[in-house]
């Protein structure tokens, strides 16, 4: 995989999210030359997080003329699309989740189809999934799902129309260092660590746990695997767990003092019930597993938050102090 990146031009939308700054510091791991979109009015926090080698270029991806720039600018060989809105915001409307998480998608193909190019890997959702998880009958309960399935119907359709190397890649419950802090794990992991209360759903819901790392090889393995143009791919470990069972795993490994109270808040409106990928279907096509159990993985984040926590607490002393 090196050998394939090294010294490549590669274009990362979304790049100072969670995804993007974990798949940006792999691609300069393997000595890719990458380019980062970065959105008008982003926090200067989350632009300097990105690795000093990471070349930045504006992108408003609702904005044809800004996409056009921004991709004649850094002349790619390979596109990773991860910009998206309401990934961890349920509330995000439906017009606002189409016209970035569709419209912006299109805004990209429609440059990169008249273009030389080896493959545009688009993050897409299990969410896409529904109630059918398991099958290519998609059922989006949420208007960031269904954006999502326009997104890929549309690049169905490049690919078709224009013979546009895309793949899109479905992502299931992905977790690590750097998520945002009031998404399910790290939120109940900051519980666990800080001796608090824990209010959830009552916990359910089965879903496919994959570590952050599995997955960024699970979208270089999509960018890089031959004859799968067209194709939609899960990136899962194939292993559902309940959702209480992982705050109870949670729980276990940081000996933690406060409750965990499922049933303290309802679950959202259409919630499928049962999401895991078709992780052997992934394998054959791309050579592709998760390796992380959830065991592994979550004791890696609560070492990592951890940290953080400490940190915290040494600073609010030294302020007291002060």
């Amino acid at each position: 995989m090196n050998v394939l990146f090294e010294g490549r031009r590669v274009f990362v939308t979304g790049s100072t999210g969670f995804l993007g700054q974990h798949l940006t510091e792999r691609l300069i791991e393997l000595g890719a030359l990458v380019w980062t979109g970065v959105i008008p009015g982003e926090s200067q926090e989350r632009v300097e997080a990105l690795p000093p080698a990471a070349q930045k270029v504006t992108l408003d991806i609702q904005s044809a003329v800004s996409v056009r720039d921004a991709v004649e600018y850094c002349d790619p060989a390979y596109v990773f699309h991860l910009a998206a809105v309401g990934v961890s915001d349920s509330h995000t409307d439906s017009l606002t989740s189409l016209q970035i998480n569709t419209g912006g998608t299109i805004k990209l193909m429609e440059v990169l189809c008249r273009r030389e190019l080896h493959r545009l890997v688009l993050a897409g959702t299990c969410h896409e999934y529904g109630a059918r998880a398991g099958t290519e009958g998609l059922d989006p309960p949420t208007f960031y799902a269904a954006s999502k399935v326009a997104a890929w119907a549309f690049a169905r359709a490049y690919w078709r129309k224009f013979e546009l190397p895309v793949v899109t890649t479905r992502l299931f419950q992905v977790y690590g260092p750097g998520q945002p802090a009031h998404t399910l794990i790290p939120a109940a992991v900051l519980a666990a660590l800080k001796g608090q209360d824990f209010e959830m759903t009552p916990g359910e819901q089965k879903r496919d746990f994959v570590y952050v790392d599995d997955v960024i090889d699970g979208l270089l393995a999509a960018a890089i695997a031959p004859d799968i143009e067209g194709q939609s791919l899960d990136l899962g470990t194939g292993v559902s767990c309940e959702v209480r069972e992982v705050v109870e795993l949670i729980w276990s490994i940081t000996e933690a003092s406060g409750r965990m109270l499922p049933g303290a808040l309802r679950y959202r409106p259409g919630v499928a019930m049962h999401l895991t990928a078709d992780a052997a279907r992934t394998l054959e096509l791309i050579g592709w597993q998760a390796h992380t159990d959830l065991t592994t993985g979550l004791s890696l984040l609560i070492d990592h938050l951890s940290s953080t926590v400490q940190k915290d607490i040494k600073a609010a002393g030294e302020r007291l102090a002060a």
